[in-house]
């Protein structure tokens, strides 16, 4: 493929491809591994898909020389992974497991030596269990476990690996987690889950400090970011209540993160979107500053846009820290993936855009994740025409291009995911891997969004090279 369906990007962007640990690792209960929230989440009745775990998931834990050579035929720059805390620290405090940190590092040097740049994330939703036992992200002290273990892994990684990412997605841990009761622990809380979110921010501001401490100390580089699933919020309607709705569920999804890293301080219509839930007391006067720590980079999950309407709040008993007088209504007009998502390229560059424009403090922003959810089915060649996909990607992509052109200060892009793995409560049924799973014998085989995406990366490098 080349020509228009390859949209270019300027020279010295990243390219690579993202997994993380509990979606795709397996090995649950080796080599010194301990459980996990999600470990239990899964155990539970009822919550996830046919009761499936990821005890075994892809078993990348025993088959990543085989992923890591897969990464090197793709032709990406950089892997995106993460590190699981229980696997490293097996009660999120205390003794460190020598077995998963010699994990980590077989893993990282065959991405170097494979001229794969590991790009780790250190906290991808799987909280030590002990640690939840004891409060989880509701308390304080989880946010300073969480700085020692990732001092722990920059002291082992961080003479190979220079880009660290602290948190993926901490809106899904706080509020998907912790207020809707779709991912672990599976709870749905009011003030709770707003304290669950500021600690993951402490946490944020303290495990940068660990990793330019540790960085500092052994005269190393490090590149600090999070990665955050910002949202495109589009009114269902020109009516002042949508409008309403709206700029509450801007605090929800974006401003009650982007605030506080970016400016120091949280969203003026907190009172407005939580009421007396948001003074709950789990605050300290510093810790505003504390978690605007210097970014060197956003990381950003995109998927698809949401529309939104207003809606009444239940009882005030009933009430979780997701009610906020908001709805998610259907974006018409659209082909979705099997996740139910709307496919609306456009909205991708229309966030970027609206991003720059809003916080000019903005870092270089790394696209984290993107990616599609398709019924794939291999033909009787034994391959997976997955053409849904690549026509998101290449769209999405070709929206990409055109926001960098306008402005957006972009410098990378990372594939969400380089396998089929297991999808959180949905088990293995949503596919987004531009490598297809099979889960009966672990077999990977790579489908035409691989090699639409491989023949990417070869133009984008063709291109930089005649350009110097």
């Amino acid at each position: 493929m080349s020509g228009p369906e390859l949209p270019a990007f300027p020279p010295g962007f990243l390219f690579g491809a993202a997994t993380a640990a509990y979606q795709i690792e397996g090995a649950a209960d080796e080599d010194g591994r301990g459980p996990s929230i999600w470990d239990t989440y899964c155990r539970t009745p009822g919550r996830v898909a046919r009761g499936e775990t990821g005890d075994v998931a892809c078993d990348h834990y025993h088959r990543y020389p085989e992923d890591v050579a897969l990464l090197k035929e793709l032709g990406v720059d950089a892997y995106r992974f993460s590190t699981a805390w229980p696997r490293v620290v097996p009660t999120g405090s205390g003794p460190v497991n020598p077995g998963g940190l010699a994990f980590y590092d077989r893993l990282v040097d065959a991405l170097c030596d494979a001229g794969i740049e590991p790009v780790v994330t250190l906290y991808h939703w799987d909280l030590p269990q002990a640690l939840e036992d004891d409060g989880g992200w509701r308390v304080r002290s989880t946010a300073e476990h969480f700085a020692a273990y990732a001092r722990t892994v920059a002291d082992r990684l961080g003479d190979r690996v220079r880009r660290w990412i602290t948190l993926n997605e901490p809106h899904c841990a706080a509020f998907v987690g912790h207020a809707v009761g779709r991912h672990a622990p599976g709870t749905r809380e009011g003030t709770p889950a707003l304290a669950a979110a500021h600690h993951l921010l402490v946490a944020h501001g303290l495990a940068a400090r660990e990793l330019r401490a540790s960085a500092a100390e052994h005269g190393r580089a490090a590149e600090v970011g999070i990665t955050l699933n910002l949202d495109r919020l589009i009114p269902a309607s020109d009516s002042p209540e949508d409008a309403a709705a709206v700029d509450r569920a801007e605090t929800l999804h974006n401003r009650v993160w982007l605030d506080p890293l970016l400016r120091g301080r949280y969203p003026a219509n907190e009172a407005d979107t939580w009421g007396a839930m948001a003074d709950g007391g789990y605050r300290r006067p510093a810790d505003t500053s504390l978690i605007a720590q210097p970014l060197d980079f956003l990381g950003l999950n995109y998927y698809r846009p949401l529309r939104i309407r207003h809606a009444p709040l239940p009882d005030a008993a009933a009430r979780t820290a997701v009610d906020i007088g908001a709805e998610e209504v259907p974006i018409e007009g659209v082909r979705h993936t099997t996740m139910g998502w709307p496919v609306v390229p456009e909205s991708f560059a229309e966030l970027l855009l609206d991003l720059r424009r809003r916080y000019p403090e903005l870092p270089p922003v790394l696209i984290t994740e993107n990616g599609s959810a398709e019924a794939d089915v291999p033909a009787e060649d034994g391959r997976v025409h997955d053409g849904d996909r690549v026509a998101y990607l290449r769209d999405h992509l070709t929206a990409l291009a055109g926001a960098i052109a306008a402005g957006a200060d972009v410098r990378g892009y990372f594939v969400w995911s380089l396998l089929d793995n297991f999808e959180w409560a949905y088990g293995y049924d949503r596919r987004f891997g531009i490598i297809a799973v099979d889960y009966d014998d672990l077999s990977r085989t790579p489908k035409d969004s691989y090699h639409w995406y491989k023949d990417l990366l070869r133009a984008h490098r063709e291109r930089r090279g005649a350009t110097g």
